[in-house]
C-alpha cells in the first residue's frame, strides 16, 4: 500500500472540551478529542478471549486490552433479516439504529444508493477526525465512501475456498484434502498483486500499522479495522493449528449431535453444511481446533497493531474499542452457525480502553455492540445525531445506572423471535411452531427447556407480551400469534 493513501488534512485539531473530561472521566478540562481505534472480528463468541472465560484459548494481547479497559460481559446483537447476520451487525453498528430501520438506512451489501442517515465515520470526519477503514465492510461501496476519507485495502463478504460442494465443506471426511494451512485453498489466504500470499487477517493488520506510522498528531483519527478472522474458512498457519491438539479438545456441555428441530434453513444454511450431520465429536473438535488457531492468530495481528500504537506515540491518547459483529454455535446445540438466538451465537466480546476509562473492570449489564457509535461521540465530545438509537455506555462507565436495557431483543428473518431478561430468555419460532424457554440463572448453557412446563405459563405469557413491544420498538413487522 502506499503511503500517499494516508496524507492527512492539513490544519490543526482545535483543543476542546472531550467528552471524558465532561463527563468526569479525565482529570483535564481542555485537550484534544481523542484517537479511535475499533478493532472488529467477525463470528467470535463471546466465550473466546483467555483472561475472560476461557482458558484453553491463548489471546494475550486480547488479554492485555481487557486488563487496561472495561468489558461487558453481556453484548449482544438485534439480529438480522438475513442469513448473513455481519451485514445486519455492521448495518447498526454504522447507523446506530434499531436493526429494521437500519436495513433500510444501510442494509445491503449491493445497496449502491447513498445511506439516509448520517453513519459512524461520516460522523466523526465531519467533526476534525482524520478517519481510516481497512479490512471487512459488507455494507456497500456507497456507504463505505460516505463513512471514511481513506481506505486502505478492503473487501465485503467473506473469503470463499471452494463451493458448497467443495472439499471446504462436509468435513472432515474419508479422503478430504482440504487443509487450513494450504496456502492454495484460498479463502483468508490471499494472492498478493505483487506475487506471494498473505493471509487476510496480515493484510489489514499491515495497512493498520502503515496508517499508523503516519500519525503526526495534528488531527485526532478513527481507525475502523475489520478482520473477517475468525469467519470461516478457518485457516490459520500450522504453528497456530499445532498449539490446539485434537486429543486436548474439549467439547461445550451443550454439544449435541443434531439439533431437536429446525430452526430455520438448518440443512440448507451455508455455515451448517461446513461439517456433516449428525454431528461427531470428532469433527466438532476439528472444527474448534481451527478456530482456537484463527482465533490466536488473529490476536497476534491485534498485538502489533497496539504495538505500532505505541511506538506511534499516540497511545496516551486513543480510545480502543474491540468487538465482534456476532457470536458462532461451533457444535453447541448441535449448530455451528450464527443464525439462531442462544447466548453463543448472540453474544461476543466488547471491550473499551483508553484514557479516562477503568482498568480491569467488568460490568454485566446487557447492552448492544452498536452502542459504540454513540460511546463514541460521547467521548470525544461530539453531538450523537438524532437519527441514532443505540444509547452511549457512558452512564453505565460512569456508574450513573445500573442499566441501559430492561431487556434483550433478538431475531433471525422470519423464523426466530427472541426476549431476553437478566433470567429468561424466550424464543419463538413462528415457521417451526415452537417455543423454548429458559431460566438462564440455573441454565446458563441452555439445556432444558421449560416451555412445556405449566408453571412457567404465566412467565411465557407475559415475555411474549414484552416480546411484541420490543418487535415495536426496533421496527419489526412480524406479526407473533
Amino acid at each position: 500500500m502506499k503511503r500517499r493513501h494516508f496524507l492527512q488534512q492539513a490544519g490543526l485539531c482545535a483543543a476542546a472540551c472531550t467528552g471524558l473530561a465532561r463527563h468526569g472521566l479525565a482529570q483535564a478540562t481542555t485537550q484534544p478529542k481523542p484517537n479511535i481505534l475499533f478493532l472488529f472480528t467477525d463470528d467470535q463468541t463471546y466465550r473466546s478471549i483467555h483472561a475472560l472465560n476461557h482458558p484453553a484459548v491463548r489471546t494475550p494481547h486480547l488479554d492485555r486490552l481487557v486488563r487496561n479497559g472495561v468489558t461487558f460481559t453481556h453484548a449482544f446483537n438485534q439480529g438480522s433479516w438475513t442469513g448473513a447476520i455481519c451485514i445486519a451487525s455492521r448495518a447498526m453498528l454504522n447507523t446506530g439504529q434499531f436493526v429494521y430501520r437500519a436495513q433500510q438506512s444501510i442494509g445491503n451489501e449491493r445497496q449502491e444508493i447513498a445511506p439516509t442517515v448520517p453513519l459512524w465515520g461520516e460522523t466523526l470526519g465531519k467533526n476534525g477526525y482524520d478517519t481510516f477503514f481497512t479490512g471487512k465492510w459488507h455494507n456497500g461501496d456507497q456507504a463505505l465512501k460516505t463513512s471514511f476519507q481513506h481506505l486502505g485495502p478492503h473487501s465485503g463478504g467473506f473469503f470463499p475456498s471452494t463451493p458448497v460442494e467443495g472439499a471446504a465443506y462436509n468435513r472432515p471426511a474419508p479422503g478430504n484434502p482440504w487443509s487450513p494451512y494450504d496456502k492454495s485453498q484460498k479463502g483468508h489466504w490471499l494472492q498478493e498483486e505483487e506475487g506471494g500470499i498473505i493471509h487476510s487477517s496480515e493484510k489489514w493488520a499491515n495497512a493498520a500499522v502503515e496508517y499508523l506510522q503516519t500519525q503526526t498528531g495534528l488531527n485526532p483519527f478513527f481507525m475502523y479495522v475489520a478482520f473477517h478472522a475468525p469467519h470461516d474458512p478457518r485457516q490459520a498457519p500450522k504453528e497456530y493449528l499445532d498449539l490446539y491438539p485434537l486429543d486436548q479438545i474439549e467439547l461445550p456441555p451443550n454439544f449435541l449431535a443434531e439439533h431437536p428441530f429446525d430452526q430455520g434453513e438448518r440443512h440448507t444454511l451455508r455455515d451448517e453444511v461446513l461439517a456433516p450431520f449428525p454431528r461427531t465429536e470428532e469433527a466438532i473438535k476439528v472444527h474448534l481446533q481451527e478456530y482456537y488457531a484463527i482465533l490466536t492468530h488473529t490476536d497476534a495481528q491485534i498485538g502489533r497493531i497496539l504495538d505500532a500504537l505505541e511506538a506511534s506515540g499516540q497511545a496516551e491518547n486513543t480510545l480502543i474499542f474491540f468487538s465482534a459483529d456476532n457470536g458462532l454455535a461451533m457444535g453447541q446445540h448441535g449448530l455451528l452457525g450464527k443464525q439462531n438466538q442462544y447466548e453463543h451465537s448472540i453474544r461476543m466480546p466488547l471491550i473499551l480502553a483508553g484514557p479516562g476509562l477503568p482498568k480491569n473492570k467488568t460490568i454485566d449489564a446487557p447492552v448492544y455492540i452498536h452502542s459504540l457509535y454513540a460511546t463514541s461521540c460521547d467521548l470525544a465530545g461530539i453531538a450523537t445525531p438524532e437519527t441514532v438509537e443505540f444509547p452511549s455506555l457512558l452512564p453505565l462507565i460512569r456508574g450513573e445506572k445500573d442499566a441501559l436495557h430492561e431487556c434483550i431483543f433478538g431475531s433471525f428473518a422470519g423464523f426466530q423471535r427472541m426476549i431476553r431478561t437478566e433470567r429468561y430468555k424466550l424464543i419463538v419460532y413462528p415457521k417451526a411452531g415452537e417455543v423454548q424457554l429458559f431460566d438462564l440463572q440455573t441454565d446458563p448453557w441452555e439445556q432444558t427447556n421449560l416451555a412445556a412446563d405449566p408453571t412457567h405459563a404465566e412467565t411465557i405469557r407475559s415475555l411474549k407480551d414484552r416480546l411484541r413491544k420490543l418487535q415495536h420498538e426496533v421496527g419489526d413487522t412480524l406479526i407473533l400469534e
